[in-house]
């Protein structure tokens, strides 16, 4: 089908938000090239349950392109059109299945060589779209407050070796009272800015309920009942004839929330929201790992909400994970007698704060954001933010007070 073809009856399947922008713009759609329909019809069908963030960006490509005479999005979108097809990829129902032919419409870029002029247009197209409809200012600076839970050591170990050129670090934290008054801050910004989304808090052990109380919350606890479901799924289909990690990359795909036996906590109320639901499924079936160890994925849930939710404050607590095993052991979900490796943990979490603090450059208002980790077990610290110095060194213990009071 080309997209000429469409009609509003082709999308009689698709969510009711997403059939409606979709049905909205379909005259525009029309007009596009088919490689460019189907890669913005993979998203557009999954309105419903994206964050506002991402839904502004589906909107937001709709009017940019609307916006410009017939001739000039020809001439953007042009290579997008010169993009050669083979004939498997071609037959492949793009409205309907627009993931199988995403991934078999990557696949031809790279055994037919056009992988290099794709992405060139596809740049060329995101620049254009940036500077027509670039991202609003966010309400307040955005904060980035991590936490390494007291369990995470390793003897001698220097921490934040890679943030430390960047901000101020604190060889001397002063405990007391210190996660309580993390939560009263985080709290405090949520009421400052009552953003749907717009405050995220991660645990890799149990949430803490005050916390997410307020902020939309996910712990790896709290998901044990659904992690066990998707590793006895994983293994299921590994186990079959002639499953490889292709075909296990479309089952997990196809899973939804509905077909899991979902927890709800009456403490959290993210915790019953399909989008939020929705998100985190993604992070527990697109990321390595993240159904295993605890600290991949707090790791991969911060880098997945920056990119696709773009929080005003975002709070990352790592705990444990258990030790590698052998990847059948893990695998199988029967590891309950396996051992915590709190050096292993140490070593992930500060470098999964080292990439929340990158991933929260990438958004809107980076010269005025911040950042501060802190570890529990070592009480040391590392500060980044627009007034504070590079590459220096506290001379005074600080408390938890002092550390924020310095980043706003």
């Amino acid at each position: 089908m080309q997209p000429q073809e469409l009609t509003a009856a082709d999308f009689a399947a698709y969510p009711p938000r997403a059939r409606a922008v979709i049905t909205e713009h379909l005259e525009l759609v029309r007009t596009l090239p088919l490689v460019f329909a189907a890669l913005l019809l993979r998203e557009a069908r999954d309105y419903d349950w994206k964050f506002p963030a991402e839904q502004r960006a589906i909107d937001d490509q709709f009017s940019f392109l609307a916006s410009l005479a017939p001739a000039a999005r020809t001439s953007l979108l042009q290579g997008f059109a010169d993009v050669r097809l083979p004939a498997p990829a071609a037959h492949i129902d793009w409205v309907s299945h627009p993931q199988q032919f995403l991934d078999a419409f990557t696949a031809a870029l790279w055994s037919t060589h056009q992988i290099d002029s794709f992405r060139q247009s596809a740049t060329e197209y995101a620049d254009h779209l940036r500077q027509a409809r670039p991202d609003p200012a966010p309400a307040l600076p955005r904060v980035a407050l991590v936490v390494l839970g007291p369990e995470l050591q390793k003897p001698d170990y220097p921490l934040f070796r890679k943030l430390r050129p960047h901000g101020v670090f604190v060889p001397q934290v002063d405990p007391t009272g210190g996660w309580p008054t993390l939560v009263a801050f985080a709290r405090e910004r949520a009421n400052k800015a009552p953003i749907p989304f717009g405050h995220l808090y991660f645990d890799g052990e149990v949430s803490d309920h005050a916390l997410a109380a307020q902020l939309a919350s996910s712990s790896y606890a709290a998901l044990s009942p659904v992690r066990a479901q998707l590793l006895d799924r994983i293994g299921t289909i590994l186990s079959s004839a002639g499953a490889g990690p292709e075909h296990l990359r479309t089952a997990m795909a196809r899973i939804t929330p509905e077909s899991l036996k979902w927890p709800t906590d009456a403490d959290d109320p993210a915790s019953g929201s399909p989008v939020f639901q929705r998100f985190q499924l993604d992070v527990l079936t697109q990321g390595s790992g993240t159904q295993i160890f605890s600290t991949t994925f707090v790791q991969w849930a911060a880098r997945e909400a920056l990119r696709r939710a773009q929080p005003l404050t975002l709070v990352l607590r790592f705990a444990p994970r258990q030790r590698s095993l052998n990847m059948n052991e893990m695998l199988s979900g029967k590891t309950e007698s396996n051992t915590s490796d709190p050096a292993g943990s140490l070593l992930d979490a500060d470098m999964g704060a080292f990439y929340a603090w990158v991933d929260l450059q990438r958004l809107t208002g980076a010269d005025q954001s911040a950042c501060l980790v802190w570890s529990q077990a070592q009480n040391q610290a590392v500060l980044i933010g627009p007034t504070l110095p590079r590459n220096t060194v506290a001379a005074a213990p600080m408390n938890m007070r002092q550390m924020l009071a310095q980043l706003t």
